[in-house]
């Protein structure tokens, strides 16, 4: 084995070199927090030692992130380089959008792209019907 085969790298320090969050510091906490998968491995330790072929999964915002290390890096360069360090094997592009869902027609509290805030009087009809749709009658006291 050579030894770029055989070196390795933290986990929360990859993440923070590849970009995948803004500090190494939240890194380290989002993957504290759990949620991390190398290997398919559950991972909780920021400490946890990466090497290149290793394939992490995560959730960010509401996207699940697969991505293929590809490479480490030496600094948390400009994004053209951090873009190297790693192969997205499941790019949030190709995921459905949730925003899509709740901006259905004809979805309740749907309003019209550019339709703008709710007048008050808008307001109280969307409550009486949401309240009308919890009870039967009057609200328990």
């Amino acid at each position: 084995m050579t030894d770029e085969a055989r070196a390795k790298i933290r986990l929360d320090k990859w993440l923070w070199y590849a970009r995948l969050y803004k500090s190494r510091t939240l890194a380290g906490v989002e993957v504290s927090g759990g949620g991390f998968r190398v290997n398919r491995t559950l991972v909780k330790k920021a400490s946890h030692a990466l090497q290149i072929g290793d394939v992490i999964t995560f959730s960010k915002g509401v996207y699940i992130r697969v991505i293929e290390v590809a490479a480490f890096g030496v600094r948390r360069g400009p994004a053209s380089e951090a873009k190297i360090l790693y192969n997205d094997l499941n790019p949030p592009e190709t995921q459905p959008s949730t925003r899509t869902a709740k901006t259905k027609p004809g979805a309740f509290g749907y309003r019209e792209p550019g339709a703008g805030r709710p007048t008050k009087k808008q307001r109280r009809k969307v409550e009486q019907l949401r309240d009308s749709a919890y009870f039967d009658g009057d609200a328990p006291d």
